[in-house]
């Protein structure tokens, strides 16, 4: 038998990512709980070394004198994923609006995006507050608060959803490809390059040829990163977030973080799929199969702009979407489609005002998703953006009593597992408008999209 007949196959990169996953929870939770026996016993010294030769953060004071393996090893994976996004969005959103010279194809493609992003979102929101209506009735949402009221985690500066719209059109360009807090505005200025690009013609091809070259490098550098470098820095994501992970800030409100998550795992598989299925007749189980490894990316990384290049590379190369509309889909949906965000606000805001003594009822409900929705879309460009929106929901039905904020305060202090579940339903379901808007455009290869 020839060498070449027994060589093996290299496992695959969505193999490599399943068992950092599954090995970081086990270490993760393994340490959590030796965390737990060595406070309890008295011996926190102990665990005080192991933290700071493994997880701590080293660029905080209590970090000075730290190693922070795992957390060096996570950082280095999410600042080179953060690096590419800019350059990415802009060059392949560049290209994509120069390859379509029918400006009515254009407003197809965007009418078509976003209803599909508004049509996932009124079906996200309303099953959302239909099981967290369910399991507020059942009582498992009558929790006693803890007394301590954290009260900057409480406050959030106001915000109106209406300034997305002039902040998408950037007063300097170069401040807008400093930062990957202001993604829409680069990926207006690229459509603006794209379709002058187109009008000029020939005029602009050595410009369109440097763009081109620069996405060969961009592909280059990140399938290296994601193919090599993912799956450790997976596994150091996952086992640092559950080994720092405090049980005595779960327990109060164990009952949100179960039901908010199983919900938002349950919506993955039935929503998007449903969503496809209904729309172009084509296999959802295919779509699940070949995308899951973007659901564990986002599970891992909590970001949604980091899954962006492993969401366009997956959208083009297995499911069968054209580049020029999936360049123009995903960085809009990275934009203003959270829909995970708003299932997470429906039961985030009813456990709240549940525990402070509030009687939810279905019409709060109904008004609680289109604040959500309105906040979700706009969510200004801050850390756990999603969770810090709550409080916005929390304001606009005027729930704001002290029990209502000593609440908040406790879902921002246990809310990283469900920001965490929440990732998977945000960028599947990019991936999910992207084959539609695919399909409706006659753009979808249906021959790669079934192999």
């Amino acid at each position: 038998m020839s060498k070449e007949a027994t060589k093996k196959e290299p496992m695959s990169v969505v193999k490599k990512m399943m068992i950092a996953l599954a090995g970081g929870l086990v270490v993760g939770i393994g340490f959590l709980l030796i965390r737990q026996q060595l406070t309890s016993s008295g011996n926190e010294a102990a665990w005080n070394v192991i933290n700071k030769i493994l997880f701590q953060d080293i660029t905080v004071e209590d970090g000075v004198g730290a190693v922070g393996i795992f957390y060096i090893v996570g950082q280095i994976f999410m600042r080179g994923l953060q690096l590419a996004i800019v350059p990415l969005v802009l060059v392949s959103l560049s290209l994509a609006m120069c390859s379509i010279s029918n400006s009515t194809k254009l407003g197809r493609i965007a009418g078509r995006t976003l209803a599909g992003f508004f049509s996932f979102y009124v079906c996200g929101a309303f099953l959302g507050c239909v099981v967290a209506y369910a399991v507020k009735t059942l009582g498992f949402f009558n929790v006693t608060l803890p007394s301590e009221a954290v009260t900057e985690a409480s406050t959030i500066d106001a915000f109106n959803p209406l300034a997305v719209i002039v902040n998408a059109v950037p007063s300097n360009i170069t401040e807008a490809f400093s930062t990957n807090n202001s993604i829409l505005a680069v990926v207006v200025v690229a459509i603006i390059i794209g379709l002058c690009m187109n009008k000029l013609g020939d005029k602009a091809s050595p410009l369109k040829k440097v763009l081109e070259s620069a996405n060969e490098v961009i592909q280059m550098y990140l399938t290296f990163l994601i193919n090599k470098v993912g799956p450790v820095a997976i596994f150091c994501l996952i086992s640092r977030t559950f080994a720092i992970y405090g049980v005595e800030y779960l327990a109060p409100a164990a009952a949100y973080v179960v039901s908010a998550m199983l919900t938002l795992f349950l919506l993955v598989v039935i929503l998007y799929p449903t969503g496809i299925y209904l729309a172009t007749k084509m296999n959802p189980f295919k779509f699940l199969k070949k995308i899951a490894k973007v659901g564990v990316f986002g599970f891992s990384t909590n970001s949604s702009a980091a899954c962006l290049p492993l969401n366009t590379r997956t959208c083009i190369d297995e499911l069968g979407c054209s580049e020029e509309v999936t360049s123009f889909v995903l960085p809009t949906g990275m934009t203003i489609n959270m829909n995970g965000t708003t299932v997470m606000h429906m039961f985030a805001v009813t456990f709240i005002a549940t525990s402070a003594g509030i009687d939810v009822t279905p019409a709060n409900l109904i008004v609680m998703a289109f604040l959500s929705i309105c906040a979700a879309a706009g969510t200004p460009a801050i850390p756990i953006a999603g969770t810090t929106m709550i409080f916005t929901v929390l304001s606009g039905m005027g729930w704001t009593t002290e029990a209502c904020l000593i609440g908040y305060a406790l879902v921002v202090a246990i809310n990283r597992p469900v920001e965490m579940a929440l990732l998977p339903l945000n960028v599947i379901g990019d991936a999910a408008t992207n084959v539609i808007v695919n399909a409706k455009e006659k753009e979808l290869n249906k021959e790669i999209y079934n192999s």
